[in-house]
């Protein structure tokens, strides 16, 4: 109907934000691969419905007040490290990768662990972009095929 759906059955990545007059307001498509910009969503939605975003703003903030204190996440400092989310479609092919070069790896779900979250938006220029890798403290942003081989001095 939207016009996102791909000859093959899949979908690019695709926001609408539909007003109250069910009026399109605002329209994100993009490679399914890529990730939304989350700041440019807000803005969006603070001009469309200004109170409602401020009391959504103000709900968060009292949630994060109340919510128990949690120690962060210790950084890995050594390996290769994979920061993730469940539905990447990089992250899968990042899996297969390693599997078939026989590379140890372990994985942080960036969706579980905001504190990782925040460390992949300071690499990936305020974005939550997945796969992010630490290789060693070498970080790569995005499935790079050449270039994660090239770091871990795969032929």
């Amino acid at each position: 109907m939207y016009g996102v759906l791909r000859p093959e059955g899949k979908s690019e990545r695709a926001i609408f934000v539909i007003d109250k007059k069910d009026i399109i307001r605002y329209v994100d498509v993009h490679d399914i691969d890529q990730q939304p910009d989350n700041e440019e969503l807000f803005r969006v939605l603070y001009e469309l419905e200004p109170a409602a975003a401020l009391e959504a703003a103000r709900a968060a903030a009292q949630a994060a007040a109340q919510a128990p204190e949690t120690l962060p996440a210790p950084s890995p400092t050594s390996g290769v490290v994979m920061y993730c989310t469940p539905w990447c479609p990089g992250c899968r092919q990042a899996r297969a990768f390693f599997k078939e070069n026989g590379i140890s790896f372990s994985e942080i779900d960036i969706s579980r662990d905001r504190v990782a979250a925040q460390r992949v938006r300071g690499w990936a220029n305020g974005n939550e972009t997945t796969p992010t890798f630490d290789i060693n403290g070498t970080i790569i942003v995005n499935y790079d095929r050449i270039r994660l081989a090239r770091e871990l001095g795969i032929g």
